[in-house]
């Protein structure tokens, strides 16, 4: 038997993510954009391709995938540092982002995808406004996205509705789009700034679309407090009442959350989006991860956005992801480093309702791959490839990165953008909105 490949990979160590341990010596080969083989050379057919990658020194896996981010911010990375939650927002990213024009989020957008390929990411799932233009940026990047039009009242009812119109209205020009590496979903900000009609509005047009639902649950005790307030319910209670909580919900952060709240997610099949170095940053708290994988949530990795966080860099907070709940639980056995790596690819995946399609190296699947560069003295020597990857990785290591098949980084080299051109488009963009 014998195999015609487009990309064969030979040589490398194989982090499957797919419940098979590491593979040594292993083999990859890739036809019309899908995984056609993943193992060990020892066993593989033969395989004829039209390019051959040597992996000697490297390390395969699933390309990370991002659950919650917001990349156009891009732009206002390094502002607004250190303030509590409700002040950045209401008095530095709120009046800022009331500024924005279409072409700043593209661009913006644009350098958010340059840095996700250089670091590693191949599939992310955005919420923010004017998302058609981060649709934009994502074809001509070549990357994979969940995006997620922001919906919010904020005191403003017809804003919310205009909003609603709008991101209806990017579901069905965008939703499947660049080859199919597009999806839409619908992105209510979070129940306090949604009131319970809107909300229900949001279910009902996410339901009749048949796409999912992105937004952000109790992030703070201030945002918990102010909705039991208003309404007498938490958070999660009030989704509850309005029929909100389905499976194809994707619940960021999580932080306060009792533990009934955590039953009724995983009995609704809530998927939950953790956010560790912004959660940190911004002093939020710390989410009982632990506690709601054991319930049964699925949880996926994310970095927030580039103001809360100041990167996109994956690697890194896997790393911060898995040290968080050890100290929290006071538990080194707490998120090994394998658990925490499936969080970033395949519980992503399945996180976004992709596991289908990509989140694992194994055939049939999507060409989704990266490959990290060992040879470094950081990486050297490799007892635990997870350990090395979770632990010991940067984001710079990353060194070939394949989406759909299609090569966007080789041996460092972004072959679908221009750095130069990038950076410079996001510099004068967050100049000039400064300015405004």
């Amino acid at each position: 038997m014998s195999l015609e490949a487009d990309i064969l990979i030979r040589g490398c160590t194989i982090l499957p993510m797919d419940g098979r341990g590491a593979i040594e010596d292993g083999l990859i080969a890739t036809k019309d954009g899908r995984i056609s083989y993943a193992g060990k050379a020892s066993g593989a057919p033969k395989v004829r391709a039209d390019s051959v990658v040597d992996g000697c020194g490297r390390v395969a896996l699933p390309g990370l995938i991002n659950c919650h981010t917001h990349v156009a911010m891009t732009l206002f990375r390094g502002i607004g540092e250190d303030q509590p939650l409700d002040r950045w927002l209401r008095e530095t990213m709120w009046p800022l982002e009331a500024k924005l024009k279409p072409g700043d989020v593209y661009d913006g957008a644009l350098l958010g995808c340059l840095e996700m390929i250089r670091s590693g990411t191949t599939c992310f799932a955005d919420m923010y406004f004017h998302e058609e233009m981060v649709a934009e940026a994502v074809e001509r990047a070549g990357l994979r996205a969940v995006l997620a039009p922001g919906i919010l009242e904020a005191g403003e009812p017809e804003r919310g509705e205009r909003l609603l119109r709008e991101g209806v209205e990017i579901v069905q020009r965008c939703h499947g789009s660049a080859g199919g590496r597009i999806s839409v979903r619908l992105g209510p900000h979070a129940t306090y700034t949604c009131s319970p009609g809107l909300l229900r509005k949001v279910r009902e047009e996410a339901s009749a679309l048949r796409v999912g639902i992105h937004m952000h649950l109790a992030e703070s005790r201030e945002m918990v407090r102010t909705v039991r307030e208003r309404y007498g319910l938490t958070p999660v209670e009030l989704l509850e009442s309005l029929g909100f909580l389905k499976p194809d919900v994707l619940a960021a952060h999580c932080i306060h959350l009792s533990e009934e709240e955590m039953r009724l997610m995983a009995k609704r099949g809530v998927k939950a989006a953790y956010n560790p170095v912004a959660n940190m940053k911004i002093a939020l708290g710390i989410p009982r991860i632990k506690d709601l994988m054991d319930l049964g949530v699925t949880v996926g990795l994310g970095t927030d956005g580039p103001a809360s966080n100041n990167n996109l860099d994956m690697l890194k907070d896997v790393k911060v992801a898995a040290l968080l709940q050890k100290v929290h639980y006071m538990d080194p056995t707490v998120m090994p480093a394998q658990r925490a790596l499936k969080m970033a690819t395949i519980d992503g995946a399945k996180a976004l309702g992709l596991e289908k399609t990509v989140g694992s190296l194994e055939a049939g699947k999507k060409a989704d791959i990266i490959m990290i560069n060992f040879k470094k003295p950081h990486l050297t020597p490799m007892h635990d490839p997870y350990a090395s990857v979770v632990y010991s990785a940067q984001g710079g290591d990353v060194e070939t990165v394949i989406v759909d098949g299609e090569v966007l980084m080789e041996g460092g080299e972004v072959k679908t953008l221009d750095d130069v051109e990038a950076m410079d488009r996001a510099q004068k963009a967050a100049l000039d909105l400064l300015g405004r």
